[in-house]
């Protein structure tokens, strides 16, 4: 049996993924008749059929799809290796960008990233502040080396540490709710109520939505600060997160109207960044830091011991 190449099985691992060769070439950057030529070449070498031609898309046959997990195995240690590489060859960078997420408990965050970059005088904090979706789209522009914000785990492309859990609960202002609206409180009784929504600074994802109720009015705002100050001035009702509002929550400043037909939701807080790009030995030693740092955030965000 020849020897197959890098190349061979980049293209073939590229035509199962995108279902066609022209798909392939437009994702690899290469020409329409350099891929076909590179699968065809592998097929001889390997003396196997590892394509059903015979339809309107090529499709891998059983032999092709048995070849191809292995080849994936392949792949994904070489890019692994690649980006060692890389990461090996970076010296200190001179920035660091860094999302803070809408979820954050922003001065435990800003206090642990603050006795880190003390210790790194040599490079330049860039703090950005995004929500809903906007935290995420940063780190796959490129345009992020860490996010602290909730992703989805399910995506390859990430890896997380997790820090810590953030309960988020329906509330409202003594005397907001009209006195007719008894329990339980639903979406539909809400619907007449102004609702205050934070605002997604996604720039070209699809907006997400989270307990919104549709038809209601609208008040959109920046951030949980400014969301909090127009709930507690009964100007509309909103989902806070707890870390938040434990004050206000004990002293009567606001009313939780979580129920069975609004109960919230617990979101997970994280320390994001991208599997697949280097990471330079600041951001490294970053990470690191973060991780270590992760048991005391949970702790300082623990609800407080109620005396029995």
């Amino acid at each position: 049996m020849a020897e197959f190449t890098l190349h061979d099985l980049q293209c073939f691992d590229a035509v199962i993924r995108t279902g066609g060769f022209q798909p392939a070439a437009a994702l690899l950057h290469r020409s329409h008749p350099a891929v076909f030529a590179a699968v065809a070449k592998l097929e001889r070498q390997l003396d196997l059929v590892l394509l059903d031609r015979s339809g309107y898309r090529v499709r891998p046959t059983e032999a092709g799809l048995s070849f191809h997990r292995r080849a994936q195995s392949l792949l994904r240690e070489l890019e692994g290796l690649r980006v060692h590489a890389a990461q090996l060859s970076m010296g200190e960078e001179s920035e660091i960008h860094v999302v803070i997420g809408d979820l954050c408990p922003r001065p435990q965050v800003l206090g642990m990233l603050g006795q880190f970059f003390a210790r790194c005088p040599g490079t330049r904090l860039h703090l950005h502040f995004e929500a809903v979706g906007g935290p995420c789209e940063r780190l796959f522009d490129d345009e992020a080396d860490l996010i602290l914000h909730w992703i989805d785990k399910g995506d390859a492309r990430v890896e997380w540490i997790d820090l810590c859990k953030v309960p988020f609960i329906p509330v409202a202002a003594p005397g907001f709710l009209p006195e007719a609206l008894t329990q339980p409180i639903t979406l539909d009784r809400m619907r007449a109520l102004t609702q205050c929504v934070m605002r997604d600074t996604a720039r070209h994802s699809p907006r997400q939505d989270y307990f919104m109720v549709e038809g209601a009015p609208q008040c959109l705002v920046p951030d949980q600060g400014m969301k909090k100050e127009i709930i507690l001035q009964g100007l509309g009702w909103g989902h806070l997160p707890r870390f938040l509002i434990e004050d206000e929550l004990s002293d009567g400043r606001l009313l939780s109207i979580a129920g069975r037909h609004m109960p919230g939701r617990t979101d997970e807080l994280v320390v994001a960044r991208r599997r697949d790009r280097p990471h330079g030995p600041v951001a490294n030693r970053l990470w690191d830091h973060v991780e270590q740092e992760a048991p005391a955030l949970r702790r300082a965000l623990e609800p407080p011991k109620t005396a029995s």
